[in-house]
């Protein structure tokens, strides 16, 4: 661990935010900049938010989207932005059984990771698309809401659905379960890269969501992402104007080619 990182870590460790879960080397970033919240908001006030941005995602040659049947919202009509904090699960060799009868240490770690955040980020988890067991539950919600955390998007699955939903905490997931994580998973490493479906999330990405999927834009391009966005939404505004209007084809087709082209 390098000076920086050591120190803060015992900033962190003096302000009650380590809870000890994860060795400390197993922590890659502690502090890292945040997505400025004027272009959060820019992207929250897209109409088609991640549609949008899957299309210049694709113009630029990024891979970065996961469609809605993939990670789908626990509470629908919901959308979120924000930038990643990540946690990166793997299984326990035990069996659930002898780890409870061995009264083990339970090794889950989303309330570390939610005390190293800031308000207004998306917590990341990454257990491998696994769908049986709990990757987060309600009282992780109610430690993630007190943190200031904005919504969650999990390589895996989640329980307590009732807690998300009526917390208003919104939550993408591969699927829902009763059956916990305790003795059955391990977390191995907090704000490194991590998988959601097939996409890399490095911690301090944006994160963005709604009913179609969730994107995750590298933090070095979100300004020029959002931009471009913007431009797309202004210029199909004005396409759908004129189909509206039933504008012929023949003054339509010029337009179509000049955008998709």
């Amino acid at each position: 661990m390098n000076e920086q990182l050591t120190k803060d870590y015992e900033e962190y460790k003096g302000q009650g935010r380590i809870w000890g879960g994860v060795p400390q080397e197993n922590i890659r970033k502690i502090k890292y900049p945040r997505i400025d919240k004027t272009i959060i908001k820019g992207f929250l006030a897209l109409d088609d938010l991640t549609g949008t941005i899957s299309d210049v995602l694709d113009s630029l040659g990024l891979y970065g989207v996961v469609p809605g049947s993939y990670l789908s919202p626990i509470i629908p009509g919901t959308k979120i932005a924000g930038t990643a904090i990540t946690l990166r699960s793997v299984p326990e060799r035990k069996t659930a059984t002898q780890g409870l009868h061995d009264k083990d240490f339970i090794r889950m770690a989303t309330r570390d990771t939610h005390y190293l955040a800031e308000p207004g980020d998306i917590f990341v988890a990454d257990f491998g698309g696994n769908i049986e067991v709990s990757n987060m539950g309600g009282q992780s919600v109610a430690v993630a809401m007190t943190r200031g955390v904005a919504g969650a998007v999990i390589n895996g699955a989640v329980r307590d659905v009732s807690s998300f939903r009526s917390r208003n905490f919104p939550t993408w997931c591969r699927g829902t379960t009763p059956i916990t994580g305790k003795c059955r998973m391990q977390a191995i490493e907090i704000n490194g890269p991590v998988c959601i479906h097939d996409v890399l999330v490095e911690p301090g990405d944006l994160i963005v969501a709604d009913d179609s999927g969730v994107c995750a834009v590298p933090a070095g391009k979100v300004g020029s992402v959002l931009e471009k966005c913007q431009g797309i939404i202004k210029e199909e505004a004005v396409m759908r104007g004129l189909i509206e209007k039933d504008t012929p084809i023949s003054e339509l087709k010029p337009l179509y080619r000049k955008r998709y082209s």
